[in-house]
This record gives C-alpha cells, structure tokens and sequence, in this order.
C-alpha cells in the first residue's frame, strides 16, 4: 500500500458539517457488487480488490498487513541507512544499526565463508565425551539462541501471583513447531514432513557428511522429534491454561523430572537459583527425560547440529538460504524468496527492536496521535461497558467484576514510556553475521534474565516494538497494547469519518479489549491473576455461548474439505465477535452527538461492515491456508469476515439479511457473547 504517513490529530468523532465532508473511507473499487451480500459479504466487499491485487511471487498472502509490512519495510530501510550509508563512532547505536545492516547485506562476504562461521559450534557437539556434558553443552549453546535443548525456558508474570515473574519450562524441540506434522495422515502434512526430510539430509551434506552419514544423522533427528511430538499437546490443548499450569518448588523439578541436570542446565542458561518454577507440559518434558537417557549420544548429537545449522542457514552463503526458502515454499507455498535487503531489515529491526522503534516514532507518530488514540480507546471501553450492563445472561454481581476489569485495563498506545537500553550490545565487524548474532543473542538472554527473574512484573515492559503491524491482549497484565505502525490506513484513515473508521481500528481495539473477556482471558481478575471471579450460573451461560461460536466456525469451509477448528480459534473468535458488537456501539455513540448520513450510495451502519470485511481481505496461497488450519489461533481471513458477521444482528438490519441467504443463521443460533 502506498500511502504517507498519516497523523491523528484530527477529531476521531468530528461534528457538524465537518464530519459530513470527511470521506465514506469506502473504495467502491474494491467491492464485487455482482456478489449478494448475504451469500458471500467477503467477496461482496473485498472481491475488487481480490481481483487487483493478486498474489506476487514473493509472499504466501497479501492484504492490509502486508501492505503495511511493505510500507514499514522501506520506511524502516531508509532510517537504517542513515547509519549503514558512513562510518560511525565504534560502540554507538548508529554503529551497531549500520553494522548490523551491512554484514547481513555482504553477500560476497557471507557467500566466501561459507559455512566456517558455524565450525567451532559444531566442533563443540563432536567433542562432548558423555550424556552430562551433553545437556550442559546444549544449554549454553541455548543461552546463545541456538536452540539445542527439546525444551524451553522462559521467565514471564505467575498466572497465579501475577506481580511476580517466575521460570516457566515447556514443550519444544520440534524442528516443524507442532505435532501435527509428524503424526497427521492429511496429505499437505505429510509433503510438509517430506520436504523437512529432505531439507535436514541436504543440511548434513552441506556441512561435510557424506550421503549415508547425512541420511542416519536425519533419521535420528526425526525419531527424536517424533517421539516429543508424540507426547505433545496440540494446539487445543495447549489454550487449556489449567492444564498447563503446574507450579512446583525447585526441589520437587529435581525429584519428579530428574532425567534433566536442573543445576547445571539452570546455570549454563544463565538462571540464578529459583524457589520456583512453572512446568506448562508435564508429559512431553517426561519423553525428553527419556530421549536424553534412551538415545545414542551420536543421535543425540546429530539432533544438536541439525539445530545448529539450520538455526544459521540464512546467516551463512546463499546455498544455505537457498535450502531453507526451498522447504519454507513447501509450508507456505510461496514462489520466491525475499531480497536480502528486506530480510536484513528484518533482521535489525527484530534484533534492535525498540532503537528501530524510537526513530520510527519520531519520525511517523507524533505525540498528538497517542494522546488521540487514547481517546478513542475510552470510548470503546465505554461501548464495552454498556454491552456489559445490557448482557441479560450475566447477574450483577459478576457484571461489576467485568467492570471492574474493564476499568483497570492498562492501556498502552504507539510507544513505551521509557525505551530500552542497548550499550551492553555490541556489533563487531571482524566477526562474521552468525558469531555476531550468538553474541546479541547471549546479551538478549542475560538482559531479560537480569531485568526478570526473582523479581516483580514490570508492567510498563512492552511486548511488541512500535514498528509492528499488530495488537495483542496480555491477562496477566490486564493490558491492551497498539503498537504505532498498526494506526494507519486501512485500519485508521483521518480523512474518512467515523463509519469506516471504528469498522477498522475500532474492531480491532475492541477484538483486544474482548480478550480480557474470552474463553481465556475471562478467567484472570483484573490485577492479572487467574481466578474464578464469575458466579456458576453466569459462567454456564458463557460456556454454552462460546460453544454457540465454536460450532458455527467448525462447520464453515475455507477450502474444500478443510474446516476450521472452532476450538483452536475460540479465543479469537470471541476477540472479533466482542469488536464487532462494542465497535458498533460506539458508532452509535458517536452518531447521537454527530448523525452520519449516506455516503457512495451505503449508510453508516453499511460502511462500518464493508470497512471490516476490507481489512480481513487477502489473497493467501492453499497451502498458507493449510499452515495456518495447522498452527494458527487465528481463522483464515476469509472466515473473520463470512462466520464472523452472521454473529452480528446489527449486520443483518444494515443489508436486509434475511432468511434464504446463504449467510443467513437463525437468531437463537447466533452467538451473542459480549
């Protein structure tokens, strides 16, 4: 999307005759009016643009997002090379940003090494003599972003003592991320597992192992993952915050899990000692007691490198990228690969996130913007508020706790208030990409420890950097968060008026604020502790309402033959279904003190939904769709717009839906949540 960058000091709500010379915010380009609105609304408001905007070889989707992650690519580029364009002063933030930038741009450089960067690491799991040195080798390896380890361990807030951090250890080690691509017969799965086959053997090859060498060295690796996967919990599961949740003293770790070398793996991860910690998946943590004691160090070590090198294919020659694209394609179905430009952009802006982030403020988010915002976030919270008192399923008593909540949302908009501190990083020209990446990691993971363990929840500490194209909800917080690269066109446009407007990036702040009331978020209080504040009766009636949600998504079709898992997507189901409803509401707020009239031929009440159903618009390929089903919280877009809407009654008044549509659903199976 080409757009420049907008500013929202402008009235959110204008009045008067102001607010009727604001635009509809439509492009009745991007509509497909030879669709009825009922039988398929995303094409009717989106199929324009469908249309004119094909998928290129380069992404797996297109749509709003991408639009603005392209946008932000440039944008983000020509701050860098302010810095990567001249020499800088050794140790400053312009040197590591410019350095950064220009060793990920060195092909030649990259392509001359080869894969000597990653020697030494290598070397280090040739040499490990036993079983012990084993998980103490692998464990500092993982201190440096390496990997190694089948499990992981992070420090975040205590679900159950939210003003604490606590060590959290869970299920991982999975090559493919989830288990559903080693154990499911679906045919995509299985080309996915196959392509990952080929991919390790390919890796070994390149790394100096001969064919046969290569092809043990992968069926380790696989019957290794295989066995975690098998004990692992799938995507449902895992959204069940009871079961997996079980704190235990660190005397109680040692005992029920001592397969693990808890001392030394803490030690060399760079933990202090803890009271306490937080196991998420008792069972696959079990099968990796069991790997670690069953399997033959040689195996073992095979599954360390194949960590190791593939970890590092985009930090070596271009072979080594070439072979993580080619099974990347196969995930994603995309056709070409990202020029190294983008993809070393991407890299320090991961890398130096919040430094990226406070020269991207400074230059497209001015202060007037976050103060607005905040603005309008408080009226959404009212809208919410009302929706509450008007909920007949709910009693009193737990209607003033969700208020309660409600109220108590932290609320964080554009940027942090205090930006983080990077003068322990250090980017070193001498060394190469991958060595420099191990050393940022390292300062990473020791800074987060420093900053986190056996100590308080710091509660002004963002999860996102300004620069991302996204929004997220955190319960133990009790915060909202809307980094500043998301408050732009199509989501937030300062020339349309309210309609368009609160169908955008009102539906996407009240899909944040609806987390705190989904089938997770409900069950944190407002200070971020999980607890049960709903009375049984209130809490039944929920239930059977999500259900409602649930089933509606597991019957809709995004391909043929494959379904949504309304169970996997329940959460952000609710999120859309919340925003929808409280964003609606607040329009009707806005249009009591400022009516709206009918502008490009649609009402209000119209725009609002066709501005919804354009941000959800995107092209993907079958087999994103296919990875997306697999991995994702998410629906595919198409479904946030065709099972989202016949959710909402204010939809069917606004277009005259009426039975017979293909849409159409009855109201009493309607879910009608928040």
């Amino acid at each position: 999307m080409k757009r420049k960058a907008f500013f929202l000091g402008l009235m959110f709500a204008a009045t008067g005759a102001f607010a009727q010379s604001l635009s509809s915010g439509i492009d009745l380009k991007n509509l497909d009016r030879s669709v009825r609105p009922g039988d398929d609304f995303y094409h009717f408001a989106a199929g324009g643009w469908l249309k004119s905007h094909p998928l290129d070889a380069e992404h797996s989707d297109n749509g709003a997002f991408t639009d603005l992650y392209e946008q932000n690519q440039k944008r983000i580029q020509d701050i860098i090379m302010q810095y990567a364009g001249s020499k800088q002063k050794q140790g400053s933030l312009e040197q590591k940003i410019g350095s950064l930038y220009n060793l990920m741009m060195d092909s030649a450089r990259l392509n001359r090494e080869g894969w000597t960067p990653i020697k030494p690491t290598l070397k280090r799991i040739a040499d490990i003599k036993d079983r012990k040195e084993y998980q103490l080798v692998t464990a500092e390896l993982d201190r440096d972003g390496e990997g190694t380890m089948m499990f992981g361990i992070g420090i975040d807030g205590d679900m159950r003592n939210a003003d604490w951090n606590i060590v959290s250890i869970g299920q991982g080690g999975l090559g493919l991320g989830t288990r559903d691509y080693y154990l499911s017969d679906d045919e995509q799965n299985k080309r996915v597992l196959e392509a990952y086959k080929n991919y390790l053997k390919t890796l070994f090859v390149m790394t100096g192992n001969d064919e046969a060498t290569a092809e043990k060295k992968m069926q380790a690796v696989l019957a290794i993952e295989t066995r975690i996967a098998k004990a692992s919990y799938d995507q449902v599961k895992l959204r069940d915050i009871n079961a997996n949740y079980h704190k235990l003293t660190y005397t109680q770790l040692v005992r029920e899990y001592p397969g693990i070398d808890w001392g030394n793996v803490f030690l060399l991860s760079g933990l202090p000692a803890v009271k306490e910690v937080v196991v998420g998946q008792p069972e696959p943590l079990h099968e990796v007691e069991k790997v670690l004691a069953e399997t033959s160090l040689d195996d073992l070590k095979s599954y360390a490198e194949a960590r190791i090198i593939s970890g590092a294919s985009s930090q070596l020659s271009d072979n080594f990228r070439a072979e993580a694209f080619k099974f990347g394609s196969v995930l994603s179905g995309t056709k070409q690969d990202r020029p190294r430009w983008k993809r070393a952009v991407s890299l320090v802006s991961g890398t130096l996130g919040e430094a990226i982030g406070k020269l991207y403020v400074g230059k497209y988010f001015p202060e007037s913007s976050k103060k607005r915002m905040l603005e309008l976030v408080h009226n959404l919270q009212t809208a919410l508020g009302q929706r509450i008192d008007e909920a007949t399923w709910m009693g009193a008593a737990t209607k003033a706790q969700a208020k309660d909540k409600l109220a108590n949302f932290i609320i964080k908009i554009g940027y942090p208030d205090k930006w983080k501190d990077y003068s322990g990083l250090q980017v070193d020209d001498s060394l190469s990409l991958y060595e420099n990446l191990k050393h940022i990691a390292r300062w990473a993971t020791d800074d987060m420890i420093a900053r986190r363990a056996n100590k308080k929840v710091d509660k002004a500490e963002w999860g996102m950097t300004p620069q991302t194209i996204n929004a997220y909800y955190n319960p133990t917080t009790n915060e909202i968060c809307f980094p500043a690269a998301i408050l732009q066109p199509p989501f937030f446009d300062p020339d349309a008026d309210d309609a368009a407007n609160l169908g955008g990036i009102g539906g996407v702040i009240g899909h944040e604020m609806s987390h705190g009331f989904d089938d997770q978020g409900a069950q944190f209080d407002k200070t971020g502790n999980q607890r049960d504040w709903w009375t049984a009766a209130d809490k039944k009636n929920f239930n059977a309402r999500t259900k409602v949600l649930a089933d509606n998504f597991s019957a809709f079709e995004v391909l043929p033959g494959l379904k949504v898992n309304g169970k996997q997507t329940l959460g952000e189901n609710i999120g859309d279904n919340g925003g929808l409803n409280i964003a609606f509401r607040a329009l009707q707020n806005s249009m009591k003190a400022s009516p709206l009239g009918v502008k490009d031929g649609f009402t209000p009440e119209q725009r609002f939904f066709l501005a919804w159903g354009r941000v959800w618009a995107s092209n993907m390929t079958p087999e994103y769709v296919k990875y997306l089903l697999t991995v994702d919280v998410h629906s595919p877009n198409m479904a946030r717009v065709n099972c989202a809407l016949p959710q909402i009654d204010a939809w069917y008044t606004a277009f005259g839906i009426k039975k017979g549509d293909k849409l159409y659903l009855p109201k009493n199976k309607r879910a009608h949540v928040w």
